[in-house]
């Protein structure tokens, strides 16, 4: 069935709600959907009729990071070479950590609050587990690491970026060190 489409105003409003959660977020501030409607300027109801919950409106937010990592993910498995491949969907998985601050919340839900979420985290989760079969299967990766090793350790070199470092330049550089120092545990090197 084809959702109806919004009435102009109506994608105006959504529209503005979708943009003064993402400055929430970026701010650090949890999603209320009361405030949220105070800064949009919109009865509340109008916001709870867009968004029926605080975590639909913040999957809503990141919606967008994890289309384009599953994007990202999909055209790294073009990549003839295995390993370049694996790590650079690695590098922008965490790049897209550390920058968007409702990734790590989202990714961390025990739930999801919305159909398209799972949907989105499963594809993100099966690219990303192509890509290390892939290196694996190429002797490019310790064949004792496992896929379900890999969300942890990726958010583990997230959430260390953000509690040690200030600035988002400072985050991104210190993220990319923990990542490149991760990687070279997990990569296998000829004698």
């Amino acid at each position: 069935m084809t959702p109806v489409p919004l009435r102009k105003d109506a994608a105006q409003n959504r529209h503005r709600i979708v943009a003064v959660a993402r400055d929430l977020v970026d701010e650090g501030t949890p999603l209320q959907l009361n405030d949220v409607a105070r800064r949009v300027g919109v009865g509340v109801g109008t916001v709870y009729r867009h968004f029926p919950t605080a975590e639909a409106l913040l999957e809503t937010v990141a919606t967008p990071s994890l289309e384009a990592l599953v994007a990202h993910g999909e055209q790294a498995l073009t990549d003839a070479d295995p390993w370049r491949a694996l790590e650079g969907f690695l590098m922008r998985t965490v790049e897209a950590q550390v920058t968007d601050a409702s990734l790590s919340a989202v990714a961390a839900a025990p739930s999801d609050a919305l159909p398209d979420t799972t949907e989105l985290k499963r594809s993100l989760a099966a690219v990303g587990d192509r890509l290390l079969s892939r290196a694996r299967e190429a002797g490019a990766v310790r064949p004792d690491f496992a896929s379900a090793d890999l969300v942890p350790l990726m958010c583990g070199v997230a959430h260390a970026a953000q509690v040690h470092s200030g600035s988002r330049a400072a985050r991104l550089a210190a993220a990319r060190r923990y990542l490149a120092t991760l990687l070279g545990g997990l990569r296998v090197t000829s004698p």
